[in-house]
């Protein structure tokens, strides 16, 4: 009688081992270094860096255009004016400034 049991005592060691590596695999899937929810943490990490990146490239733009337009080729005296009244403080006897 002692050998019935055995057999179905080793497939349920078996089948509970089979079980723990299913819920550790499964659970290291969604929670893990790789998981799904670091993967989304980094999607959104990368959309963040992404819109920052456009904005630091605007700017680049931004600046590229005023050096230009003060540069010895190229030179816009509306901009430098308005450029060095605000370096200066100071202002024309014909402006009107509203605070």
């Amino acid at each position: 009688m002692s050998n019935l049991g055995r057999p179905a005592f080793s497939g349920l060691i078996y089948f509970a081992g089979v079980f723990c590596a299913g819920l550790y695999f499964t659970f290291s899937a969604v929670q893990g270094d790789m998981g799904l929810f670091r993967r989304a943490e980094i999607q959104a990490d990368r959309d963040s860096l992404a819109e920052q990146l456009d904005g630091l490239k605007a700017d680049v733009a931004r600046m590229e255009n005023l050096t230009k337009r003060l540069s010895d080729d190229y030179l816009d005296l509306d901009l430098l004016d308005q450029q060095a009244r605000d370096v200066l403080g100071v202002m024309r006897a014909d402006e009107i400034v509203i605070r």
